[in-house]
């Protein structure tokens, strides 16, 4: 998995996911733009990760800040070859009938929005230069109703449409985009799920939760030929044979 000259771009990559995948493209030769709204921490673990890594602070909600990133990675490396789609939001949670309608929105605009402004920011770039890699995080909420999760289910499903309509619009210009459903994974949003109490997700023990790493691992494979058969749809981390493809086991 040598990602050697490529480069990457992660949004979320401030902690959890998000930062673990930066390491892991790192340590594959990738250099790789961190976008995320809090600049402190990603300022921080881009002087980590050495000069193959740049910090760019970014609202992903708002289009014209996804675009001048995109913009201001492709002025620093040369191009862009992969975008990740990893910033989410589940705060707050809530049934529907109880539901804060401004914070419902916003967490529209940050899991559906955003990834929208990332495609569309990356999209001309990657077709200029004859393709690219689009990976969305997406998740089990995308398929089914979930309990005061209104906003994060429907944010999701919409997701997981939008990798399908990349992949139907440009999967022959050389579009990959592929969507993976990780389960559930050791970051500060489950603990937040966890302070919910509301649905059965809310009381699952730390222990069953996978680690982030193991996504950031699942990530860089999916930029290898080997994922192409899953273009235009989504992986799941829950699927034992894809881990054992991975090397996952715990």
């Amino acid at each position: 998995m040598d990602m050697t000259g490529k480069t990457v771009m992660i949004t979320g990559a401030s902690r959890g996911i998000g930062a673990a995948t930066a390491r892991a493209f790192v340590k594959a030769g990738a250099n790789v733009a961190l976008v995320a709204r809090s600049a402190d921490p990603i300022i921080e673990l881009a002087g980590e990760l050495g000069s193959n890594a740049i910090a760019m602070p970014c609202d992903i909600s708002r289009y014209w800040e996804m675009s001048q990133v995109i913009e201001n990675c492709v002025k620093e490396f040369g191009g862009l070859d992969v975008l990740i789609n990893n910033a989410g939001a589940i705060e707050p949670i809530a049934r529907l009938a109880e539901a804060d309608p401004e914070a419902w929105g916003n967490v529209i605009d940050i899991n559906l929005k955003g990834v929208f402004h990332g495609m569309r920011a990356a999209l001309p770039v990657m077709l200029e230069a004859g393709g690219g890699t689009i990976l969305t995080i997406g998740s089990g909420a995308a398929h089914g109703p979930v309990e005061a999760w209104s906003h994060y289910c429907s944010s999701k499903a919409g997701a997981l449409m939008l990798t399908r309509m990349a992949e139907k619009e440009y999967g022959d210009q050389g579009i990959r985009a592929i969507s993976l459903s990780p389960g559930t994974v050791a970051t500060q949003m489950q603990r937040e799920i966890k302070a919910s109490g509301i649905n059965p997700v809310s009381q699952l023990d730390w222990s069953d939760h996978i680690p982030p790493e193991w996504v950031a691992t699942a990530l860089v494979w999916m930029c290898t030929p080997e994922a192409d058969a899953y273009k235009g749809s989504e992986i799941s981390l829950r699927d034992e044979s894809i881990r054992a493809t991975l090397g996952l086991t715990g």
